[in-house]
């Protein structure tokens, strides 16, 4: 494309969906070493620690989510982006679905006694942050410009 096509793109360019990007590097860890490949159950602790961990991440996702609706824009980052939320959740982080995502995916890791998963999360989070947030960044900032670059220097990206 050239750079004028490029510009009338409205959204931040990602193809593949964020969850897809989670869910393929977890079950590969699952599958490649986890208590539940092996036929066993996780530790009473390990399961009980990946359940709190795995409860948090959906609470932070079950507020996260909805405020797009609310606000009028879109979750997903292949449609257009309409506002900038800076309250809430995303008054904190402005990644906070990922981090719930993250949460998420550590808890069903830890629940599995999946070792391998965990490692798997530190390149799901870099593809995550690389791939996505700096296509997501570029994308806003652009579109909103001075408004989106006061909200990225007040607002971590992750907590």
């Amino acid at each position: 494309m050239t750079d004028d096509e490029n510009s009338s793109v409205d959204n931040a360019e990602v193809r593949i969906p964020p969850p897809v990007i989670y869910t393929t590097l977890l079950v590969a860890g699952v599958v490649m070493d986890s208590a539940w490949m092996r036929g066993e159950l996780a530790e009473t602790n390990s399961m009980a620690i990946g359940l709190a961990v795995f409860l948090a991440g959906c609470l932070i996702s079950a507020f996260s989510v909805p405020r797009h609706k609310k606000a009028g824009s879109n979750v997903e980052p292949w449609k257009p982006t309409t506002k900038i939320m800076a309250d809430g959740l995303y008054g904190r982080s402005r990644n906070p679905i990922y981090i719930a995502m993250a949460m998420i995916y550590a808890g069903i890791a830890i629940g599995a006694d999946s070792g391998m998963a965990m490692i798997l999360l530190l390149p799901c989070l870099i593809i995550i942050r690389y791939y996505v947030i700096a296509r997501e960044e570029r994308y806003l900032a652009q579109k909103f410009g001075v408004e989106y670059e006061e909200y990225m220097r007040a607002v971590r990206r992750w907590f």
